[in-house]
């Protein structure tokens, strides 16, 4: 079955925020007397900041509650989101999905406000543009939920749709709701071992994995377009 649309996560996929995000998640936690395990980093990539909060609870005891730690992770997020850019290779991949007129949403983890921090930070807000958050659904990645329901507001059906992740959980989410999902992990992270059933892309180019599987006949469903 030919590809319709493709989906793609943010943080690490889209946008070049894993820093920021970290940074800022150190920074709060310290700000309540604590600090993150030195293996944090790695453990959290693709989490929502629900599940980061438990592990912080799970591995140092962290005693605030997760209205506060998302209080003040987020007021330090958005105040420096601003000087985020977009992966490099993106704006190769934006150019491809223009050429084979191609569909796509944006299906975060993150919160709605960090969403449209980073959306609105790199340029990739568009009129028309879909896009899923935590905030959305009922259960984040690595259930399927977020993935199923761009599929289902872009009205392609979930075989026909693509996932572009640069984390295991986000991975599973894909595989979970029957897409096809590339695996894009971050040039630094050669760590990360996606499943099996995951195609593994070039760090550092994107394109050349992605392009054969957009060959097929172009969708019907009206593109969102990036400025």
């Amino acid at each position: 079955m030919s590809i319709k649309a493709v989906l793609f996560d943010m943080d690490g996929t889209l946008v070049d925020s894993e820093v920021l995000h970290f940074d800022t998640m150190v920074t709060a936690v310290k700000s309540f007397g604590h600090a993150v395990p030195d293996d944090f980093a790695a453990r959290i990539t693709g989490m929502t900041i629900g599940d980061c909060h438990a592990l912080l609870v799970e591995t140092i005891g962290f005693d605030r509650s997760l209205e506060e730690l998302i209080d003040a992770k987020y007021e330090l997020y958005v105040a420096q989101a601003s000087g985020l850019k977009l992966r490099a290779g993106i704006p190769d991949v934006f150019d491809l999905l223009r050429v084979t007129a191609l569909p796509m949403a944006v299906v975060s983890n993150s919160d709605r406000m960090i969403a449209e921090a980073n959306l609105a930070a790199t340029g990739i807000a568009a009129p028309g543009l879909i896009t899923v958050t935590r905030n959305d659904v009922r259960f984040g990645k690595p259930r399927p939920e977020p993935y199923l329901r761009a599929a289902w507001l872009l009205r392609v059906d979930p075989s026909e749709c693509l996932v572009v992740e640069d984390s295991v959980p986000g991975a599973r989410a894909g595989l979970a709701a029957g897409m096809t999902v590339i695996g894009w992990p971050e040039p630094h992270r050669p760590d990360i071992v996606f499943p099996a059933d995951v195609i593994v892309a070039d760090p550092e180019d994107l394109v050349s994995t992605l392009g054969p599987h957009l060959g097929g006949p172009g969708s019907t469903v009206p593109v969102s377009r990036i400025a």
